[in-house]
């Protein structure tokens, strides 16, 4: 089947509408942000609006042995979205109701296609909060959120997105529907299905609905931000301020090349001179003041040149914008590889050195940021594309951190998932038997290998 094939089988089944197979679209669709990652062909592209509507793509993919990969809003960055030949291209932007805020219960039940920020904003409204927060909120759906069990700026208080999911409605690679977990806070009859398929980028299931759970409303957050002469100076007061038992919301670091990059799109006023600068925020309240003159305190006995503490919320904004404005100004300055390993905060600074070394054994630029309260960098690598050789290199300083965080005691990654691009570490990350168990659920759930082949599990 072509992908100029008007007559696609799944046109009789699905509206005409929801079933594409313009050349121009799927080519398109193709690529998620990880674009050095393969991409096949799709033969066709279908724009689900409803349970309904995946649950027959499935169906008819199972019977006939059609790879199906499911998409969001393709912000993701290891490939899981990418297209492989003569796949069933499964869009679920479409599917972007919130369908429920119970303030009463303090949760709320969205299709997959709601974009993190809206989320984010409409429990604002009802006095609620919803923490799991991605650089990417503005676009990244929690779709795509669950399927990578993603993390962001509030990780190192409140946890990943799996954390706040309370149920799932999932269809399995046959058609059938799924339910798992419930909407009470506490539930724990039989295994957990909900965890299970968090993560699971797409391989196990397509979740349609989500419940999660909200919080109450937190107090405005005040800001501080902290410039060291060194990398690691930066890395040792993260270990010292949460060694010392202070859990900011935030807590966000950048090294000099990644703010001079920011600050090409916006500048800041940042000092010169500096080798890494590190944002804390509370949400604490009246506290709050406290645990950022602790911040402070810690940041100078680790010889910042300069600690501003945000009196105005307003500023404390802006110096968030700029760590959110990281993504964008490091595709800005061309090709580049975005590593997420995450290692144990007292690793910090073996991390950040491992990285000088990296940058100097391969001669390719690594720049690093990341969300330093929980361990989880993203180091960049950046390269020329047009130098096959630089290229190859870049490839290979990328694995390189791979290796180092898994030396180090951490894991291949914290929030950006497995996909396509880092799936034969993960057989380096796990242990034999966890692989076999990981391999065997696969086959159980998805018996003709029809969901997401080729992503996260290493071959066999």
């Amino acid at each position: 089947m072509t992908t100029t094939d008007t007559a696609h089988p799944l046109r009789a089944l699905l509206p005409p509408e929801c079933v594409i197979v313009d050349p121009d679209v799927l080519a398109a669709h193709r690529h998620d942000r990880a674009s050095f990652c393969a991409a096949g062909t799709p033969s066709v592209l279908v724009r689900a609006r409803s349970t309904e509507d995946v649950s027959v793509v499935l169906r008819w993919a199972d019977q006939n042995r059609v790879p199906v990969v499911a998409q969001g809003a393709r912000s993701g960055l290891s490939g899981a979205a990418n297209a492989i030949d003569g796949c069933v291209l499964l869009s679920l932007e479409k599917m972007d109701r919130i369908l429920e805020i119970d303030t009463a219960e303090q949760i709320a039940v969205v299709q997959p296609g709601v974009v993190n920020g809206v989320l984010a904003a409409a429990a604002g409204a009802e006095g609620l909060f919803y923490p799991p927060d991605p650089g990417s909120r503005g676009i990244s759906t929690i779709g795509g959120n669950v399927a990578t069990n993603a993390g962001g700026m509030c990780c190192v208080k409140y946890g990943v997105t799996g954390d706040f999911v309370r149920g799932l409605e999932v269809v399995l690679a046959d058609g059938r529907v799924l339910r798992t977990g419930r909407r009470t806070a506490k539930g724990v009859a039989g295994y957990d299905l909900t965890r299970l398929m968090v993560g699971s980028e797409g391989t196990l299931g397509i979740v349609t609905e989500i419940t999660v759970a909200l919080r109450p409303a937190h107090a405005r957050p005040l800001t501080a931000v902290a410039f060291f002469p060194t990398i690691v100076d930066g890395c040792r007061t993260v270990a010292g301020y949460l060694g010392a038992g202070y859990r900011p919301s935030v807590l966000e670091f950048m090294d000099r090349p990644t703010v001079d990059a920011v600050t090409r799109i916006a500048d800041l006023g940042f000092p010169d001179g500096m080798g890494s600068m590190l944002i804390a925020q509370s949400d604490s309240g009246e506290a709050a003041r406290a645990e950022l003159a602790a911040f402070e305190r810690v940041a100078r006995e680790c010889a910042a040149m300069d600690v501003v503490v945000a009196d105005d919320p307003e500023e404390g904004d802006l110096l968030m914008h700029a760590r959110r404005l990281v993504a964008d100004a490091h595709a800005n300055l061309g090709p580049h590889l975005v590593d997420d390993v995450c290692v144990p905060r007292g690793r910090l600074v073996d991390l950040v050195e491992g990285l000088h070394r990296i940058s100097d054994r391969y001669r390719v630029r690594v720049l690093c940021a990341g969300h330093a309260g929980d361990g989880n960098m993203h180091p960049v690598v950046v390269f020329d594309a047009g130098d096959p050789d630089e290229t190859a290199r870049a490839h290979e300083a990328f694995d390189a951190v791979m290796a180092l965080g898994l030396e180090l005691g951490g894991t291949i990654t914290g929030e950006h998932g497995v996909g396509h691009l880092k799936r034969h570490w993960l057989g380096e990350e796990l242990d034999p038997a966890a692989l076999w168990a990981q391999r065997a659920i696969k086959r159980t759930l998805d018996p003709n290998g029809i969901l997401n082949p080729g992503r996260v599990l290493p071959p066999e």
